[in-house]
């Protein structure tokens, strides 16, 4: 089998770890991997199969001779330096927000729309995190009866938000024990034994831009620009794993059993509904966990549409991103584009 040479940029952060071990986990080809970061990561030392290898330092010359790149150092970082990787001749899987809504880039989930990668399109957008989950669980019922609307609510991990979101959770709720006021830093307002409805800046529709996210991704995702779709994002105090309550309103009539044999057959989703034993989708069970779970799926009983509502659980930090980066670079080997 032939194998590829490799660069992770933002090798130091949570995500830049987690495609580190996404690659080890599924035995990725690798010839070669390089670990690149800012000044400040530079000559740490990160495991790779037994091997220390140390960070180096992001420059426009570090793409040559690199076959793919996975960039998780965050939009800036993107908008410099992926061209220089995409004129070295390198392809470059970016989970920043950078070049997601380019008309001329590539937003993959690769179990919907791997037709999309092509060997001229060197930068490929990895979506974002709730956008992956719910475009996974969509796409199979709307090959099957067309989806008209969706209206969804997230409840989103601190992880999210990156390490300092995870610590924020766990000095609130060390203060909390103690008896102390927790301090907010991170976050808008405590988040420990609290829920913030507002994940980014608010924009002029009074949407946030993770709402709008959800919305625009996800209609360029399954090539439909007619869903209409209407998002509440909201951070819980939960460590690791989005959860989506999910509605959608089809043209065609959907049962809840022709739902539940769709999804289960369905590439990269587990389907957990067994309501008699109590068994569903939480944070908990999808921790670290290489799959999306749906569950808790039933007709919408007020109204007479084609409608269902249905409970999506996903480790952010896995298929929300470094996992689905890994998923489209293995994708590039199998179509022969690479």
């Amino acid at each position: 089998m032939k194998k590829y040479k490799l660069a992770i940029v933002g090798a130091t952060g949570a995500v830049g770890r987690e495609m580190i071990k996404m690659l080890e986990s599924r035995d990725f080809p690798i010839e070669s991997i390089k670990l690149l970061a800012s000044q400040y990561s530079m000559n740490k030392k990160i495991s790779y199969k037994g091997m220390e290898i140390v960070v180096e330092l992001l420059t426009k010359y570090s793409g040559k001779n690199i076959d793919i790149a996975l960039f998780s150092a965050g939009s800036e970082v993107s908008k410099k330096f992926a061209p220089y990787f995409v004129a070295d001749d390198c392809f470059v899987i970016d989970n920043s927000s950078a070049w997601r809504m380019d008309k001329d880039v590539p937003l993959i989930v690769p179990e919907v729309n791997s037709h999309d990668l092509r060997k001229d399109k060197k930068l490929i957008a990895n979506p974002n995190c709730s956008t992956i989950q719910m475009a996974l669980v969509l796409k199979p019922l709307h090959n099957f009866a067309k989806i008209r609307r969706v209206i969804v609510s997230t409840y989103q991990s601190v992880s999210g938000a990156g390490q300092s979101g995870i610590n924020e959770l766990i000095e609130q709720t060390k203060a909390w024990t103690k008896g102390e006021i927790p301090i907010a830093n991170k976050f808008q307002y405590q988040i420990a034994f609290n829920l913030i409805p507002q994940i980014d800046i608010f924009v002029e529709n009074g949407y946030t831009k993770e709402e709008m996210k959800m919305v625009n991704e996800t209609k360029k995702i399954m090539g439909d620009n007619s869903i209409e779709i209407s998002a509440t994002c909201v951070r819980v105090p939960v460590f690791r794993s989005h959860s989506e309550s999910i509605w959608i309103e089809t043209e065609n009539y959907i049962s809840p059993k022709q739902a539940k044999e769709l999804l289960a057959k369905a590439d990269g989703i587990q389907l957990l509904d067994e309501l008699k034993d109590k068994k569903y989708p939480m944070p908990l069970f999808a921790e670290n966990m290489q799959i999306t779970y749906v569950g808790r799926i039933r007709s919408d009983i007020s109204t007479k549409k084609n409608a269902l509502t249905f409970w999506v659980v996903s480790d952010n930090l896995l298929k929300g991103a470094a996992l689905n980066a890994v998923q489209i670079a293995e994708t590039l080997i199998k179509n022969g584009l690479l």
